[in-house]
């Protein structure tokens, strides 16, 4: 299984040399982690604590015969991984539509507009710092969806764009790490009583804007020159029939909606995705309502329907595909040998959570947070020693939200931001690798030395 998924990987990155498209491969890598999770099951299930609980349950099956294999996996760990990743991909197809919904009343005129610089240094600041505190706000894959489609109406030139993107990318990340609502790892330490809101906060901005502010100042030193924005054409500006007020209104109602998105979960405790859900509702009745005077053939530019037709499918696809395939891995039990070997050999919270960081861009974060929550409890009040990392808003808890957030971005397929902004522009994975990786690595790592210097403190 494992080397499937390396070989997944390694051809998932060199889509450009294989002219297929890598949702396709991605899809296959998921489904062939499972098949041979079932053919293996025999030597991987016996002593699983999961199937045995599953056994007690079903006391008619047969602990070594391949009917209750099959029942486990096929029936079980597979429907429970479907609601999770069907949970993400409704918040994505949701949160994509709005985007789109806003995209196609120019609503994102709003800000271009008042963006009149083609300094490549001061644009790219700019756009870090505001996917930074966007992503504090919303999430780092709202966030993204966003400021890509915002990207696009400021820069033409794919390349220059694909670079925008991946600054874009390493800000959103590092914005989610701070915020108890940015990233659904922090999301997780949060719920589950490691951190508390105020705590994470107050201990993990610094560092998370000094993972943003590295790679800007070094790109910054050999960067010049303006970009080029994309002009409208003549047939375009004849189809631009929104008034300021319908721009300003979609705009407005549309980033308020999802900026509630975390606000609804906060306050009901429902998943996220229904709130994203119940935001697409509101802004559909409103367009609705906003157009129902106007003639069919003009008013159907604006409609949801239109707006489906643009979301980019593949992406999504892409994005199943992978989680589908990590997991596999997670079911198998690959992530928690994982998380035990590195508590038995490293032994030190800060190295843990350095590693724990750097293989969350190769694996998603949300099952290696898991698997280092349930490695260790929460420590009551009055521990001492080692012991006191694991109290609430010990060191551990903390560190492992900032490497698990921002660690992601050393790799574009490392976190849901990356992979998101991976299948909108196309973005090659070998030229992410080439030329932003160490760019994400030199920031994870100084905002880590940041963390370990305020820990003294």
């Amino acid at each position: 299984m494992f080397a499937v998924f390396v070989l997944g990987y390694i051809l998932i990155a060199q889509e450009h040399v294989l002219k297929i498209d890598k949702a396709a491969i991605a899809l296959l890598l998921g489904v062939a982690i499972w098949g041979f999770y079932i053919v293996g099951a025999g030597d991987i299930l016996p002593g699983n604590i999961h199937y045995e609980h599953f056994l007690q349950n079903n006391p008619d099956l047969t602990a070594q015969s391949k009917h209750s294999y099959i029942d486990f996996i096929a029936h079980h760990e597979i429907t429970e991984h479907l609601a999770d990743i069907a949970s993400i991909i409704v918040f994505l197809l949701a949160a994509m539509t709005i985007v789109e919904l806003i995209d196609s009343h120019e609503g994102f005129r709003v800000i271009t507009d008042r963006i009149k610089t083609t300094d490549k240094i001061k644009l790219l600041w700019m756009l870090s710092f505001i996917s930074f505190f966007m992503s504090a706000a919303l999430d780092n894959l709202t966030t993204s969806i966003v400021m890509i489609t915002l990207l696009k109406k400021l820069v033409t030139d794919n390349k220059r764009r694909w670079f925008f993107a991946s600054m874009i990318i390493i800000a959103a990340n590092a914005g989610g790490a701070w915020s108890p609502i940015g990233d659904v790892t922090t999301i997780m330490l949060w719920i589950g009583g490691q951190v508390t809101a105020a705590h994470i906060i107050t201990h993990l901005i610094l560092p998370s804007i000094i993972t943003i502010l590295t790679p800007l100042v070094i790109v910054s030193f050999g960067m010049k020159g303006n970009v080029t924005r994309p002009q409208e054409t003549i047939e375009i500006e004849k189809a631009n029939r929104t008034s300021r007020m319908e721009r300003q209104l979609i705009f407005s109602l549309g980033v308020f909606l999802l900026m509630m998105v975390p606000v609804f979960k906060t306050v009901t405790g429902l998943p996220p995705y229904m709130g994203m859900l119940g935001a697409l509702g509101i802004i559909w009745i409103v367009t609705e309502l906003l157009h129902k005077p106007k003639p069919i053939e003009y008013k159907s530019a604006f409609t949801v329907t239109t707006a489906l037709k643009k979301v980019d499918f593949s992406s999504i696809l892409f994005f199943l595909g992978i989680l589908l395939a990590v997991a596999g891995l997670q079911s198998a039990g690959h992530l928690r040998i994982l998380s035990h070997f590195l508590d038995q050999n490293l032994h030190n919270i800060y190295a843990i959570n350095l590693v724990i960081g750097v293989l969350s861009s190769v694996v998603d974060n949300v099952p290696l947070v898991a698997g280092a929550m349930g490695m260790y409890d929460v420590v009551g009040g009055g521990a001492d020693g080692y012991q006191s990392f694991f109290m609430q808003n010990g060191s551990f808890w903390e560190f492992l939200a900032y490497c698990a957030g921002t660690g992601g971005s050393i790799l574009i397929i490392g976190s849901a931001a990356g992979v998101v902004v991976m299948g909108m522009l196309k973005i090659d994975f070998t030229w992410y690798l080439k030329r932003i990786s160490l760019l994400a690595l030199s920031g994870y790592l100084a905002g880590a030395v940041a963390y370990y210097g305020m820990s003294f403190l």
